[in-house]
This record gives structure tokens, sequence and C-alpha cells, in this order.
């Protein structure tokens, strides 16, 4: 009597066969990724590549009368290469420029290194549990929900000669005039404006922190100084990093606050943003271009820095432990 009985795939077979099939998954899951990113990276594209490029593009070509290689006058648009550029570095506006790039660089240091002690602290207030919470949270919100012209009204008019600013000091200081009076008036109602955005996403984090962790603190004997520094701030960090970001790359775009409080065209308080709008209403549109294509570079340099050199890739954090997912199955 024979006896028939069903073959086994034998453990090396499936093992074997299981890379294939992983890999034919990872695959497919790839594909379907990029199947649904691609509206969201359409637009995009759309909305940040094309005005890019068209700018760069601009920034390529000068408008108005001028002389070709034979001497004969040529109007309108006319391919220069990079003559714009040139100017910006070595040419008469080479002045102007590093003015306007000093001048941005200090306010971008400045106000976000004062906003970021003054929304943790903000935070930190906002997070304890005490009467009248609701009210402390909604007032140290409202300087954030002002519009930044009628805020650079507001303390225009405090820092009028007359205003609220010399009657406190008891001295005459001339704050909206060109030098560095104007500069500390910039930096002020700045950081009074936007602290409470850094303070807002610091509160976030800290609400994500589970009490216990504190509890188990005391109980080892840890005080609020241990605690901040040992449990507040890390846990806290992406939140942080993600708030000081987004102020950077807000200050170094700075345009209204300046124009409205203090005024164009003064060398003080004169930004990058504010010389390409400059440029730009007297039809230099390629200078104009050039300028608002350096700016970008500087943002991204900026943004790219902060990423890797402060622990700020939260994509390159999840692909390691994606890597890591895997290695360990």
């Amino acid at each position: 009597m024979t006896v028939t009985t069903a073959e086994t795939p034998s453990a090396a077979g499936t093992s074997a066969a299981d890379p294939p099939r992983r890999k034919r998954d990872v695959q497919g899951t790839k594909r379907l990724a990029a199947l649904l990113l691609s509206p969201t990276l359409l637009v995009l594209a759309l909305v940040i590549g094309y005005p890019v490029l068209a700018g760069f593009r601009e920034s390529l070509y000068a408008r108005g009368e001028g002389l070709d290689a034979q001497g004969f006058v040529v109007e309108g648009d006319r391919f220069v290469g990079l003559d714009n550029y040139t100017a910006i570095f070595q040419g008469d506006r080479a002045g102007a420029f590093w003015n306007a790039f000093s001048n941005t660089t200090f306010f971008t240091l400045t106000t976000v290194v004062l906003e970021t002690l003054i929304g943790v602290a903000m935070a930190l207030i906002m997070h304890q549990a005490f009467k009248g919470r609701a009210i402390v949270r909604a007032s140290i919100l409202v300087p954030w929900a002002i519009p930044t012209a009628i805020s650079g009204l507001l303390w225009r008019w405090i820092f009028q000669a007359d205003g609220a600013a010399n009657a406190l000091l008891g001295r005459q200081i001339l704050w909206t005039a060109d030098g560095f009076a104007a500069k500390a008036a910039i930096v002020i109602a700045e950081v009074w404006k936007t602290s409470p955005f850094i303070g807002l996403l610091v509160l976030a984090g800290l609400q994500m922190i589970p009490r216990d962790v504190y509890e188990a603190a005391r109980v080892d004997g840890a005080g609020p100084v241990q605690q901040f520094f040992r449990i507040t701030l890390p846990l806290v960090k992406p939140a942080l990093l993600v708030a000081v970001l987004f102020r950077m790359l807000d200050v170094l775009r700075m345009f209204d606050l300046p124009a409205v409080l203090i005024g164009v065209n003064q060398r003080s308080v004169e930004t990058l943003t504010m010389i390409a709008w400059f440029e730009a209403s007297n039809l230099r549109y390629g200078s104009a271009a050039a300028y608002a294509t350096v700016l970008f570079l500087y943002i991204a340099l900026i943004a790219y820095l902060f990423v890797k050199l402060l622990g700020a890739d939260i994509i390159g954090e999840a692909r390691q432990q994606s890597k890591r997912r895997k290695a360990a199955s």
C-alpha cells in the first residue's frame, strides 16, 4: 500500500523566497507613496518651483535703454548674464547690499534669541495650573494676533519724541530716526509681537509630557532646575526647534515692521527684502530679482545648517528609526 504525502516547502526555501517578496512589497509601498504625494508635489512645483525659476531668469536680464556691443541703443529687456549679481557684490550697490545683509543678520540673531527665552518663559507660565490661567493665556497671545502694520503704528506712537517710551525713561531718545536707537526699537517691537508664537508651540510640547515623569523625578530628589534641564528641555526640544526655525525664516524676510515703524530708505534698519522692494519700485526688476535670489539662497543655507547642526532633521530621524526596525526584524 502506497502512502502519498504532501510536500511542504523547507525552511530554507521559505527564507529564500522572503527577500524577493519583501522587496516587491517595499517597491509597491514606494509606488503608492509616490502616487499619493504627486498632487502635493505638483502644487508645490507650480507655487514654489516656477516662481523661483522665473525670478532667477529675470535676474539675468536688465530693462530699459542701453548700448549693445556695437554701440547701438537697445530698448526693452536685454540679457546681461551675471552682471546684476556682480553689481550687488562689487558695484555701486555693494555698500547698500552689505548694509542690508548685516541688518538682516542682526535682527535675526537678536530677535530669535530674545523671543526664544521669553517664549519658553511664557510657555512655562501658561502651563502652570492657577486661577485665571485662561485669561493669562489669552492676554499673552494678543500681541501675536495683532497685524504687523497695526503693531508698527502702535510702537511708532510709543517711540515718538513725546511718546510713552521717553516719558518712562525720562530721556529724549530719537527712536524713529536713523541710528542704533531705531534698531533697538525694531527689536523691541518684533520681540513683543512674536514671542507668543514660540510660547504657543512650546506650550503644545509641554502638554505632551506625562506628569508621571515629573513625579518620578521629584521622588528621586530632582529640583525644579534639574527637572527643567533634564526632563522639560530635552522632551520639548522638537517643538522648540520647529518654532525657532519658523521664526528665523520669518525674520530673514522682514519688511513691514521696519517700513511702518521707521520708514523706507533708512540705512540703520534697511533689510534685504526692503532693498529688493526699492529696486523693483524703481523698475529695476532684474536687480530686484537678483537681490531676491540671493536672499532665497541665504534663507535656504540658514535652514539647512539649522537642521543639520541642531538636530532638527525630523525626516532623517524617521528614516533612521525605519532602518533600525527593518534590521531588528
